[in-house]
């Protein structure tokens, strides 16, 4: 019987010659996904026993890394913010960036609440999250906010323009038991009758057109249309901040995640708006410029 070792050994060379750029860790991490254990199981016991069907199994997931597939696509789940996303070819992987988008989101949510007393009957704050693919950033959000006891207060639409898309968001968001806290919707941006918003949130596709058939391998198996964004990246973008002046209330604010070369061009698309209108990008947890955060 083959033991951990030997197969870790075959399957990061057959990556290696793949060109995967993280060979070794790549087959740590599917093969802790196939025994069921987490990866420093894994590295703690190389000399145990793997049986003939779970080897199977891992000789199946390096099969379809070689091919170039995403670790996420293969093991069926990617972690954001602490939490495990079911994620597959329906919408793009989430990713380590967009998790400072939620971080900004709660941290202006939770002002709003706590900055001064709020009147026995007031609305709740009204949340949208357009373009919400595996539900990442309204589910993390709607976890965290019920972890500060705030759910309550907030209502929280996802929005998509991608029926699987949509699904798979609402799967994620009942296994974490957020599906009762979070409205699903298949819309173009913004849903008929639904605005004002206090708050916006979007990672909307940003890749300009002709950049997508260089992107490496593992994003050509994403959804295309998630990453099109048009011939400068920001067609999309574009779109959903010339609805802002009717969508997003009197006093609300709207985030975008956007490429970290687009800072220039995100605030010109901003300037473009009749009336007067804010946009300071912050940088992401690597220190890009990544999120503008767009207000009048």
């Amino acid at each position: 019987m083959v033991t951990v070792g030997v197969l870790l050994g075959e399957a990061t060379g057959r990556l290696r010659a793949a060109g995967s750029e993280s060979p070794r860790l790549d087959a740590e991490v599917l093969l802790a996904n196939v025994l069921g254990m987490d990866r420093t199981g894994v590295l703690a016991h190389p000399e145990s026993p793997v049986g003939d069907s779970a080897a199977a199994r891992f000789d199946e997931a390096i099969r379809r890394r070689q091919a170039g597939e995403p670790v996420a696509y293969v093991r069926g789940l990617q972690e954001f913010l602490g939490l495990a996303f079911a994620t597959d070819a329906r919408a793009l992987v989430p990713r380590p960036e967009t998790e400072h988008v939620v971080e900004l989101a709660e941290a202006e949510i939770v002002r709003r609440l706590t900055r001064s007393p709020r009147p026995a009957g007031s609305p709740p704050i009204r949340v949208a999250d357009v373009g919400t693919g595996t539900g990442a950033i309204a589910v993390a959000l709607a976890v965290h906010l019920r972890t500060r006891r705030m759910a309550e207060e907030v209502d929280i639409l996802a929005v998509d323009d991608a029926a699987g898309a949509l699904q798979l968001a609402l799967e994620n968001a009942v296994a974490h038991a957020v599906g009762d806290r979070i409205r699903f919707v298949m819309a173009d941006l913004v849903p008929p009758g639904e605005a004002p918003f206090d708050v916006i949130l979007a990672n909307l596709p940003y890749v300009a057109t002709d950049a997508l058939d260089r992107l490496p391998p593992p994003v050509t198996f994403e959804p295309r249309h998630a990453l099109d964004g048009g011939p400068d990246g920001l067609g999309v973008i574009q779109r959903l901040v010339a609805l802002l002046p009717e969508v997003l209330a009197q006093r609300g604010v709207a985030f975008f995640e956007i490429g970290a070369d687009q800072r220039a061009g995100m605030i010109a698309v901003v300037e473009d708006l009749p009336g007067r209108w804010s946009c300071v990008v912050d940088n992401d947890l690597a220190g890009l410029p990544r999120i503008a955060r767009v207000e009048r």
